[in-house]
């Protein structure tokens, strides 16, 4: 059986989530683009799902490879208990009654900075080896990494284009991962789960380990795979089927609805067992 086709028997309807361990979730951690949003756009019944489960005493923890000037407005905006961001190089957190922002980096500032110098020059490379492709418009607001614009702002790249910037990030040294948008480049013996795993000993004082049947991972992309293939309680929005020939894991569940109407079923289906 290819491997598309073994991805595809591994997806199970969210119905197939039980009751029993539903009611066991205490934290929900998601993916922002196409998984929150629709469209580019936060649709109003995926921020009310957002709300509606901080209600419930549920903790929403966004993963994403948006920047770190956009994940500063997150945590101070949204009613969610921390993220993580630019694919694991830092979590935020803002805490609301000290009205202080905590800010946790993999790295500090001096090997940001050095890092930074090496994707310029990387940078250049996949410019003008992949046309058509593009700087992410929201490079300009980022702390450790190179995000490629294949289909955000620029006329959508066929897929070989886009495994193409994978490939040219990796050889030059970097971790590379596509998500629904960017194809995200880093130096860093990091991501999204190893991060993950440092908010929630600096936060809650709890190894993520131990609590894995505890948490919720929803998401939509090939980026979003360690989580996937960690989580057992993992949901991907409908529309994660169109990566299923090279995600490196499967999640466990898939909504019938995709972006942030996906969202809001996996919100509904955790809310009905409270």
């Amino acid at each position: 059986m290819r491997v598309m086709e073994q991805q595809r028997a591994t997806l199970q309807p969210l119905s197939r989530f039980s009751a029993r361990d539903r009611g066991r979730i205490t934290h929900v951690l998601c993916d922002i683009d196409d998984t929150l949003t629709t469209n580019g756009i936060l649709v109003p019944d995926a921020y009310a799902a957002i709300a509606g489960l901080a209600d419930a005493g549920i903790h929403v923890i966004p993963i994403t490879g948006r920047p770190a000037g956009w994940c500063d407005h997150i945590a101070r905006m949204w009613p969610i208990d921390g993220l993580v961001g630019e694919n694991g190089a830092f979590f935020f957190r803002y805490d609301r009654r000290q009205k202080r922002m905590q800010r946790h980096f993999w790295k500090s500032a001096e090997e940001r900075r050095s890092d930074n110098q090496r994707l310029l020059k990387l940078r250049d490379i996949i410019l003008e080896q992949v046309p058509g492709c593009a700087v992410a418009s929201d490079q300009a607001y980022r702390e450790a990494d190179l995000a490629i614009d294949f289909c955000e702002d620029v006329a959508p790249l066929p897929r070989t284009q886009v495994q193409r910037i994978q490939t040219l990030f990796e050889e030059h040294g970097a971790h590379a991962k596509i998500s629904s948008i960017h194809v995200n480049g880093w130096f860093g013996e990091y991501d999204k789960l190893s991060m993950s795993e440092v908010l929630f000993r600096e936060v809650y004082a709890r190894d993520l380990e131990a609590s894995r049947e505890a948490v919720v991972f929803c998401g939509d992309s090939p980026n979003d795979a360690p989580m996937f293939g960690y989580f057992p309680f993992s949901v991907g929005v409908a529309n994660v089927r169109q990566f299923t020939d090279i995600l490196e894991a499967a999640p466990a569940y898939v909504t019938e609805s995709e972006g942030g109407a996906g969202f809001a079923e996996l919100a509904g289906a955790l809310l009905a067992v409270r």
